[in-house]
């Protein structure tokens, strides 16, 4: 596995924007950005307790399916076999950022898909867990606002 961090950058001009407006009206975006980094933890969370938002994961194989209930664990959440990925969360935030994700190797399977298994003989859909919605765009968008006032 690299030893190269995944970067998900998000593509939102709007926040985008107002970020950029912040950086130049303001020093001290440390407060903010924790807020920005606990919209990002909730709405993993919520991904995780959904199985995907706005729209659903793929299913798992029923050979998953099949392996999982011999050991117990079927049915369950498609991604919480023991827990380790939702529990491996973490975020960190600065002055200048706020960032999420996972030190697990496998983590970057499940949110980007991919090849997997002996010889790569699995493909593994994408399931992206660490998504965020326009309503939390639009959460983003307000703590800015809220910030701004305050400067």
């Amino acid at each position: 596995m690299s030893e190269k961090p995944i970067e998900i950058e998000f593509d939102n001009k709007e926040v985008h924007d107002k970020l950029l407006d912040l950086a130049k009206r303001t020093q001290n975006l440390r407060p903010l950005m924790k807020n920005i980094a606990g919209i990002f933890a909730y709405s993993t969370e919520e991904n995780f307790k959904e199985e995907g938002r706005p729209d659903k994961w793929v299913d798992l194989a029923e050979s998953t399916k099949k392996q999982r209930t011999k050991q117990r664990k079927w049915p369950g959440q498609i991604l919480q076999v023991e827990g380790k990925l939702a529990a491996s969360i973490n975020t960190y935030y600065d002055n200048d950022s706020a960032v999420i994700g996972s030190n697990l190797e496998y983590a970057a399977i499940h949110q980007l898909g991919g090849q997997a298994g002996r010889n790569k003989s699995v493909e593994i859909p994408a399931r992206p867990y660490l998504f965020l919605t326009d309503n939390d765009y639009d959460e983003i968008n307000h703590e800015i606002q809220n910030y701004l006032k305050q400067e």
